[in-house]
């Protein structure tokens, strides 16, 4: 194999002379980022450049003689049935279910009767991760070209209107571009390589290595045939197989393409006498999703990903299709993503300096218009870059490096996962299918549900399946699934144990927050057909395996569904014996105290409840006992709004929060943003014992606010926890603060490369995508802010720059997506004042009553007719 060594070979390679200005092929716009140096080999996180199809992802340097592109399969992850065949999700047993339930009657009465309403443990319920694995680097491609000398002109950049990294240098006196793109279409990655004068290239050389990543065990290199290099390996020892074939295409006829095998399990692949060359590579694993359940014995194994790379490769690099085609599609596709909405915020493109010096030289409250549009679109690019695969993005989207990555690089729901998608429904983003395969059936049915339910093809996925088994084990409750927070690609539902983990474990909310996307995914489309097959399942009607179709005999096999589970886990309040229902034991997010009616849980459940009767008209079922049932209980539940004794929302029942806990999560303001119990507060249906009004509701919201602290305590200093304020801010339509918090975030929690970072902690901290895809949605928060309501008979609000800060004067959206089929076009101009908007409803548009709102005043009041278009102003 090659030296571990990479690194120290690359920092020998040449001197460098920088070019002035932005590079010859940077868009005019500005939509990019650029820099006058590579990236430095040992500082991942902050140098290097993303890629991606979602299927596949890669990061680069931005070499000059010697690319090193670090490489990335979607599914590739440790741990599983694949490296333990005992592996459970983390559940109980079934034998520990009288236990289970013994215990948990315990554990509540205990919370009940505590003097201050809270216990210190619940570790009995919690289950060892076994093997929960990690998301896996896939190695590294080296491309070698025989280039000795000092480099000049040098440019490294990614082009956010095209999704293409490129590099350029001059060396001797000859101009080489690099070109670098992962095709959606074609569900692969090409490198290109050419001169700007199309002299020959010298002998281009290309090579795979894990040496740098440390713990994957050694994979086979070979030659696959002349022109085409064969890699597979395992991600661990055993573990899940993966394979990449990275085919050479050279030009013109006369380059000699050859493949050599070293006979020690390594290959190479050179070309020479090429004008022009690129390297086409697949990749894939054996893991299967609809491997994940119990007619499959839980196993995710599915077929030898070969002859599927084989079907991917062959039309890619047939000798009909050419480099420029592959680009074209690539960027057609991904144009046909992103040009749906479009945002100005009357930036001036900075052509003179590299995105590192702008991220340098950012300050807080001062900002830089250009670089804030840009990092918005990065957030966009790395959505579409990361979203689209068979998998949903995870912490880090698809890029990762080494055998175990922070958090594992896993799906966390208790805020890290939903800031993923929060702004894909706004900005007409049609990403987040693979979210919803992710982690429940789909239904393809014919006929109403509760009459002639037939089911062509079901296929359960990886929460589902295991969490009706969670459900049943551990809480003792037969129709309904639920997970816990942390969650990798093999169902692990349980409540991971390995010491006094409930401040983070004990979320069974996070299937209940998720039904947020659900419900915003049809509340902004009206895809009634979609919401049939797949949203209203994932709400109620989760069928048993095997599948029952006949309801009418037996309803119990499609009431498996979160909404289900949440009625039955609802108890009756023994400790304020106020006649309401009440989460008992609760964790407010990673917060310590075990209580009960944790106002994150009440809020989070009373938002699902409503999304289920919103929902039941459009949904073809006929259960009415079952939204009877919703009905009720969501009557007699604590809706999670309480007025402390320092004036703050309570984060509990019990009143205990800190007016010093600057804890990262917001989570008591959930319904704040990115919720609607605190922003669209409705004393008739969410009446206390306080008889609060909306005004007293935001205004204890924004005291807890206030002491929660800017994002940067003592548990952390993360860019997540900076935007989702930014976010809260916004929805207070505090502008100044905003601004403040948003612009704080950027200076703070991004990388030169503008990834986000957990904390400033070195050259490769720890990189967590979701303040990229959190910046995005707070931004937009400032600008239009239409959150849902309690009842589709209830007046729709859009806000109008609500909280536009001073630093935008003037600046333009388009395309955004409402709820209801909706779609709006503004424009503003100095002092913040609208200049033009237009709303339009599509064909399936909702018909229901909107107000417009700007500055405080009602621009527009109109009852949406289908194909209706309103010029507002």
């Amino acid at each position: 194999m090659l030296t571990r060594r990479i690194g120290e070979a690359l920092a020998f390679a040449t001197t460098f002379s920088a070019a002035l200005g932005a590079p010859p092929s940077f868009p005019s716009s500005g939509n990019g980022l650029w820099y006058q140096q590579p990236g430095r080999f040992e500082a991942w996180s902050n140098d290097w450049h993303p890629v991606g199809n979602g299927f596949l992802a890669a990061t680069l340097l931005g070499e000059t003689a010697q690319e090193v592109t670090q490489l990335n399969i979607e599914s590739l992850w440790s741990g599983g049935p694949f490296q333990d065949p005992s592996y459970n999700g983390g559940n109980k047993q079934p034998s520990d279910q009288v236990q289970m339930a013994q215990d948990m009657q315990v554990i509540r009465q205990a919370i009940f009767e505590s003097p201050n309403g809270t216990i210190d443990n619940i570790e009995q319920l919690t289950t060892d991760a076994g093997a929960y694995g990690s998301y896996v680097g896939a190695g590294y491609l080296l491309s070698s070209l025989d280039l000795s000398g000092s480099v000049s002109n040098y440019f490294r950049w990614l082009d956010l209107d095209s999704a293409v990294h490129g590099t350029q240098w001059t060396q001797g006196n000859t101009t080489f571009v690099r070109e670098t793109f992962c095709s959606h279409p074609a569900q692969a990655c090409l490198q290109h390589v050419n001169t700007t004068d199309s002299s020959a290239l010298p002998t281009l050389t290309y090579a795979y290595s894990v040496a740098a990543e440390a713990g994957i065990p050694t994979p086979t290199v070979s030659c696959f045939d002349n022109s085409t290099l064969q890699i597979t390996g395992t991600a661990s020892s055993p573990g899940m197989a993966f394979e990449i074939l990275a085919r050479l295409t050279a030009l013109p006829g006369s380059a000699s393409v050859s493949c050599a095998s070293s006979g020690n399990g390594n290959a190479t692949l050179s070309v020479t006498r090429a004008q022009e060359a690129w390297i086409t590579w697949v990749g894939g694993t054996d893991y299967s999703m609809d491997a994940g359940d119990a007619a499959h014995d839980f196993s995710f194994k599915g077929a030898d990903p070969h002859d599927a790379l084989i079907a991917l490769l062959t039309p890619a690099t047939a000798s009909s299709t050419s480099y420029d085609d592959l680009r074209s599609a690539h960027v057609e596709d991904y144009s046909g993503l992103m040009t749906r909405f479009e945002l100005d915020l009357g930036q001036t493109p900075d052509l003179e300096t590299p995105t590192d010096v702008l991220k340098a030289q950012y300050a807080t409250d001062e900002g830089n218009t250009y670089l804030e549009w840009v990092l918005f679109n990065y957030g966009r690019y790395l959505l579409a870059s990361s979203a689209r695969g068979v998998l949903p993005a995870n912490l880090q989207g698809k890029w990762a490096k080494d055998a175990s990555n922070p958090w594992s690089a896993d799906y966390h729901s208790n805020i890290n996962i939903q800031m993923n998608y929060w702004f894909a429904e706004l900005t007409s983003m049609d990403v987040v299918a693979p979210l919803f395969d992710y982690f429940e059936v789909y239904i393809f049915a014919t006929g109403h549900l509760a009459t002639a339910f037939v089911a062509d093809t079901t296929l359960q996925k990886t929460w589902v399946p295991r969490g009706s088994q969670t459900a049943q084990y551990l809480y003792n409750i037969s129709e309904g699934w639920v997970t816990h927070n942390e969650m990798n690609i093999f169902g692990h539902t349980g409540m991971k144990g390995g010491g006094n983990t409930a401040s983070w474990a004990d979320y069974p909310e996070s299937n209940a927050w998720m039904m947020f996307h659900v419900w915003d995914h049809f509340d902004f489309t009206q895809d009634v057909d979609w919401f049939k097959a797949q949203g209203w399942p994932l709400l109620k009607v989760y069928p048993t395996w095997p599948l029952v179709l006949s309801p009418s005999t037996d309803t119990r096999c499609i009431r498996q569904s979160t909404a289900q589970f949440h009625l039955q886990k609802l108890i009756p309040d023994e400790r304020f014996n106020d006649s309401t229902l009440v989460v008992s034991p609760c964790n407010s997010p990673e917060q310590v105290p075990i209580t009960m009616g944790c106002a994150h849980a009440q809020q989070v459940i009373w938002q699902l409840f409503n999304a289920v009767e919103k929902g039941f008209p459009v949904s073809g079922d006929t259960d009415t006992a079952f939204l009877d049932e919703v009905r009720t209980k969501r009557a007699q539940m604590d809706k999670g709004i309480h007025v402390g004794s320092w004036g703050q929302l309570q984060e509990w029942k019990v009143d205990m929060d800190s007016p010093t806990d600057t804890h990262r999560h917001l989570s008591h303001l959930i319904g704040l943003y990115p919720g609607y119990a605190i922003a669209n507060y409705n004393a008739t249906v969410q009446a206390t014992n306080q008889n609060l009004t909306q005004a007293q509701v935001l205004a204890a919201a924004e005291t807890s606010l206030i002491h929660r602290g800017n994002g940067t305590g003592p548990d952390a200093d993360s860019g997540w926890e900076k935007v989702w304020r930014a976010a809260c801010w916004a929805q207070l339509r505090n502008a100044s603060e905003f601004y403040h918090e948003l612009s704080y975030a950027v200076e703070r929690n991004f990388a030169p490369n503008l990834f986000s970072l957990y904390s400033q902690s070195g050259e490769d901290a720890i990189f967590q995508i979701d303040a990229n895809f959190g910046y995005p949605a707070a931004l937009l928060n400032g600008l239009i802010q239409a959150p849902d309501v309690p009842s589709s008979s209830d007046d729709y609000i859009v806000w109008i720059l609500p909280a536009l800060p001073s630093n935008w004067p003037k600046g333009s959206v388009k395309g955004a997506r409402l709820r209801g089929g909706l779609s709006v076009a503004f424009s503003w101009g100095h002092s913040g004042k609208l200049t033009s908007m237009t709303v339009s409803a599509d064909a399936k548009a909702a018909q229901r009553r909107v107000r417009v709102m700007h500055g405080g005043q009602q621009l527009a009041a109109f009852d949406v007719q289908p194909g209706m278009q309103i010029q507002v102003v």
